[in-house]
């Protein structure tokens, strides 16, 4: 089976994380899909297959050099899908020879991915699409990863003239919703190091992401009959909103961008009594992340200055920028960097301008800098997939499991 059938067949599987169940796996559907992955884990004959109460599957493709000793690597993928869209009865289409043109995902609904809006489709004119039909998200985030892994498993298995050392592969649940490393357990792992096949489009590699946290500000109201309420109703709504217009206008997703952080609201749930908002917190630099930190509770005193009791500020940071622990290892990254021109796919090393379980991992001692997975369009109807992207990871993939068996 080839890279697009398995992605063909995993995208069926109903995979959607859920930050509010508090379960690893958070949702039943991860678990069936895992239960099905060990299943093809057997079939081809992998050993150490494991797959635990939470739904983290490993496997060991053995390794066939016997005449030394050889760094054990590993290939991570997530079962999850993002809770942003739907991810039931995925429905994909392949676009053959896309032509440049505006591509009809649903015409019912009037659904186009166009490259007036989109204008990255235009770089894979004349290549294979896969394509959503405008009602889900498509999976490619992570199931690409995940084709990729088992793919490239699956041709080092037909082609042992490639000399490598043990792989480890494992597929996590819940890294959409942040939780994705928190209950992998890298001494069973046994890597000494590894790669998340998640990033985007084909030659991005990774090894610097955002620190990361989020902070809730809750606002506690009075609510009074209006037609009575001078100097007496306290609108939690309105407080919060003037909370929200005293933090920069243009430290916001949709004004930043390379390494400029961010404030970001993401919810906003409110009465007259009460108001909690939410929002999550970015930086590339571990100082500028502080002080944005500081930013907000400096905020929280100015509001219950003017109204006393009424602001509760909750801070916890999710994660941290793995760069630190991949620098004093970067031939992993020089290793990837290779293995892409080796495949003949340009490099791109640029930062993540978000989160991966490859970060939470490297601090927990498995440096695991992130490699494209091929996909654009992330978490959304207009995601897509160029097939000669996912053949090119699967490439890589062997590539650098060659290069590491090399290594002296």
């Amino acid at each position: 089976m080839n890279v697009v059938d398995r992605f063909l067949q995993y995208v069926k599987f109903d995979t959607q994380s859920d930050e509010l169940t508090n379960m690893t796996p958070s949702t039943p559907g991860q678990m069936v899909f895992a239960e099905f992955l060990k299943g093809e884990m057997e079939k081809l004959g992998l050993k150490d297959i494991s797959l635990d109460e939470n739904g983290y599957l490993m496997g060991t493709l053995p390794g066939n050099i016997t005449d030394r000793k050889v760094p054990v690597v590993g290939f991570i993928a997530h079962l999850d899908t993002s809770p942003d869209m739907s991810g039931h009865n995925v429905s994909p289409r392949i676009v053959k020879n896309y032509d440049g043109e505006d591509i009809t995902l649903n015409a019912d609904k009037g659904i186009v991915l166009s490259p007036s809006q989109f204008p990255e489709l235009l770089d894979y004119k004349g290549q294979d699409l896969i394509v959503t039909d405008g009602n889900t998200l498509l999976g490619a985030d992570d199931k690409a990863g995940i084709a990729e892994i088992m793919s490239a498993v699956d041709y080092m298995i037909a082609h042992p003239e490639i000399k490598h050392g043990d792989i480890r592969i494992a597929f996590n649940p819940d890294e959409e919703i942040g939780q994705g490393a928190h209950k992998f357990d890298v001494e069973r792992f046994g890597a000494e190091w590894a790669y998340t096949m998640d990033g985007g489009e084909i030659g991005e590699l990774e090894y610097e992401n955002f620190n990361a946290a989020v902070a809730h500000v809750t606002f506690n109201g009075r609510n009074v009959h209006p037609g009575y309420a001078k100097h007496k109703m306290l609108n939690s709504m309105r407080v919060a909103t003037q909370f929200a217009i005293m933090l920069p206008r243009w430290e916001t997703p949709e004004h930043t961008e390379e390494y400029e952080g961010f404030y970001h609201l993401v919810s906003i749930e409110g009465t007259v009594e009460k108001t909690v908002i939410t929002y999550i917190i970015r930086d590339f630099d571990r100082d500028r992340f502080e002080r944005r930190k500081k930013e907000l509770e400096h905020l929280a005193r100015k509001i219950n200055h003017e109204f006393p009791g009424c602001c509760e500020l909750e801070i916890k940071d999710q994660y941290y920028n793995m760069r630190e622990k991949i620098e004093p290892v970067m031939h992993v990254v020089d290793i990837a960097k290779q293995a892409m021109e080796n495949a003949g796919v340009p490099p791109k090393v640029t930062p993540i301008r978000g989160g991966t379980d490859g970060a939470q991992l490297s601090f927990k001692g498995l440096p695991c800098p992130n490699i494209f997975a091929g996909g654009l369009n992330f978490h959304g109807r207009f995601e897509f997939v160029p097939v000669p992207s996912m053949e090119k990871a699967q490439d890589v993939i062997v590539e650098i499991a060659r290069l590491v068996g090399e290594r002296q």
